[in-house]
């Protein structure tokens, strides 16, 4: 891993908002506006997805499917896709800047690899204007990337497709994808270096796939933390992830060792 000189990072759930709770707590409250009540477990399955890809997998998802026939007499379609992002859309950008303060080690990670030459940029699953509100939140309190894209400098194509990947490497002068490493906290950011060909990897403590508050992941035993570290790295291995990171501190460690 020492020939890396390139790291793209995922936004919440990674670098900002522990927990990744900003789009949860919108998916929920849309779906229940239609009448239909999700789990905890079926809102996050999808993310790290472009946000209306995340309610077209909802929606595709059986119980839900018939949840939502149950509630209004037909199947969800398109027309019902486009119905959800736009209030989602609305609600999240009501509250996102309530949701950009950086991870613990965020800073400190990104510092160190900074000072090792290594270039910072980042993918995410939200959209530009979401990404306004999120950029300018985390600088405020320390944090930018040298450059960050969304789906929508790429067609629309957010994860798993890969180009948000390539955009960065193209703005980052970036010749050899076995020089990048792709880091996020998700099932949907790891398919997403794989597909680009980069090294990929999972941060767990404070990830959208542990879906656990500071505060909660805190008063856990240890033997608690460890179990639930454990079954968060299987999903990243299943998902073909390279490295599996406790957090961002153990990725600073190993790509400025020596």
């Amino acid at each position: 891993m020492r020939e890396i000189k390139t790291v793209i990072f995922d936004w919440a759930g990674t670098t900002v908002d522990y927990g990744c709770f900003a789009p949860v707590r919108a998916f929920m409250e849309i779906f229940k506006e239609y009448g239909v009540v999700p789990t905890i477990e079926e809102v996050r399955k999808p993310m790290g997805m472009l946000k209306i890809d995340h309610i077209r997998t909802m929606l595709g998802m059986e119980r839900i499917a018939k949840a939502w026939q149950q509630a209004h007499g037909k199947l969800p379609g398109e027309e019902e896709v486009r119905q959800l992002f736009h209030i989602f859309e609305e609600k999240l950008l009501d509250i996102l800047h309530l949701y950009g303060e950086p991870k613990p080690d965020t800073l400190e990670a990104v510092g160190r690899l900074r000072e090792q030459g290594i270039a910072i940029g980042s993918t995410t699953g939200y959209t530009d204007r979401m990404m306004e509100i999120v950029t300018t939140a985390a600088e405020k309190k320390g944090f930018a990337p040298d450059v960050w894209f969304s789906p929508d400098s790429t067609g629309g194509k957010g994860r798993p497709w890969p180009y948000m990947i390539f955009r960065n490497m193209e703005a980052l002068g970036a010749r050899n994808v076995r020089e990048v490493l792709k880091i996020g906290d998700t099932v949907a950011d790891i398919l997403e270096g794989k597909n680009a060909g980069v090294w990929t990897a999972g941060v767990i403590v404070g990830s959208s796939e542990m879906g656990l508050s500071e505060a909660e992941y805190n008063s856990m035993t240890e033997e608690r933390r460890e179990a639930e570290c454990r079954r968060v790295a299987e999903v990243y291995e299943r998902a073909g992830a390279d490295k599996v990171y406790k957090t961002l501190k153990e990725l600073a460690d190993e790509l400025t060792a020596g």
